[in-house]
């Protein structure tokens, strides 16, 4: 037993040693926001300045990652699309459980990936990216108190001084470090509680009209869909079970977080929706009735038309490769001048000496 503790700690203590620069990192960013807001005018003490600085270190963040995004967006539309495909391939190998079969299904399967620059994992590599740094917040936060007494040391520009006033702020009458498990107050309770409800409505929302609005039927009927739509109504359940013990500090962070998402997803779902959804299908009636093509359409177009033949002077040339420019035949004539007249001379020394 002793030696299970041991490891544990030493497990503990690895994760810490890994999370220390991320920690000071959101340190550095909440407190730069704070000290922004102290500027304007803000109370210092005050817990909507460092609830505005927590929503300053979400906008932070979001823009950062936002590369990371658009390269989610792209493998989401990427794996939605391809999903006709996978399922003929899990329809070939359906039954087959012996080794052979499972290894060609595997090949086939990451063949298709390549050949349609497909990641399957790009479209986790934003929820990853951020896990690190929620649990970061989550050691701030929740370690404010140990930084105030001097129990711990100081995060970055978090020193004693500064942790003391970010822990005895207070907003609507609770502490950011309040959490639902523990404390006594039941405004801490019952803000703790409005914040994961909120909190559960928007990623619902999210996933919800990413799910219903900008999957095209055929990316429907496969148990990915089956697994990620059971997945919506149970993540509800697990954010309840689990925010009750972050700070709520950390369910602000969180809340924003998904309004940003929320938002982000419904501008690309809106301008950049995946073919075949009914998104897509919408956005294609409105262009059509404007008048205007779909995005890429006047691309194609374009391109149609580079391609065209060249007409000179009523004569039809052959059609001319992709960037290669055709110089126009000109008809025959005395040139004029010392380049024509040499010219005409060669064409006439030429005639006399073939007769």
């Amino acid at each position: 037993m002793a030696d299970d503790r041991l490891s544990t700690e030493d497990e503990m203590d690895f994760i810490n040693i890994l999370l220390r620069p991320i920690e000071i990192a959101v340190a550095w960013i909440m407190y730069g926001f704070h000290q922004l807001f102290t500027t304007i005018g803000m109370d210092p003490e005050g817990g909507l300045t460092w609830g505005l600085s927590i929503v300053g270190l979400v906008v932070v963040i979001r823009i950062l990652i936002t590369p990371l995004f658009i390269k989610q967006l792209h493998a989401s539309r990427k794996m939605t699309l391809i999903q006709p495909e996978l399922q003929k391939i899990q329809a070939k190998y359906k039954g087959k459980t012996d080794p052979e079969s499972r290894q060609k299904m595997t090949e086939e399967t990451m063949a298709l990936y390549k050949d349609s620059g497909t990641n399957p994992f790009s479209s986790c590599m934003p929820i990853l990216l951020q896990m690190p740094i929620f649990f970061a917040l989550f050691n701030v936060l929740n370690g404010l108190g140990s930084i105030a007494s001097g129990a711990r040391d100081a995060v970055g520009p978090i020193t004693a001084s500064v942790a003391q006033q970010a822990e005895l702020s207070t907003f609507a009458g609770v502490q950011l470090s309040d959490k639902f498990v523990g404390s006594e107050d039941l405004a801490a309770k019952a803000i703790t509680v409005a914040l994961i409800v909120l909190m559960s409505i928007t990623q619902f929302t999210s996933q919800h009209q990413a799910m219903t609005k900008n999957m095209p039927a055929s990316a429907m009927d496969n148990p990915m869909f089956k697994q990620q739509k059971i997945l919506l109504y149970i993540m509800p359940v697990i954010f309840a079970v689990s925010g009750i013990n972050f700070p709520i500090g950390v369910l602000i962070y969180w809340l924003v977080t998904n309004l940003w998402s929320m938002g982000q997803q419904f501008y690309t779902i809106g301008r950049m929706p995946t073919p075949g959804s009914p998104a897509y299908e919408r956005l294609e009636a409105k262009r059509k009735a404007q008048g205007k093509p779909m995005p890429g359409a006047s691309s194609m177009t374009r391109g149609t038309s580079a391609a065209a033949t060249d007409t000179v002077e009523g004569e039809v040339t052959s059609p001319r490769p992709s960037g290669q420019r055709v110089q126009p035949k000109r008809k025959g004539r005395k040139g004029t001048g010392p380049a024509g007249g040499t010219a005409g001379g060669a064409s006439r020394a030429t005639s006399e000496g073939t007769d």
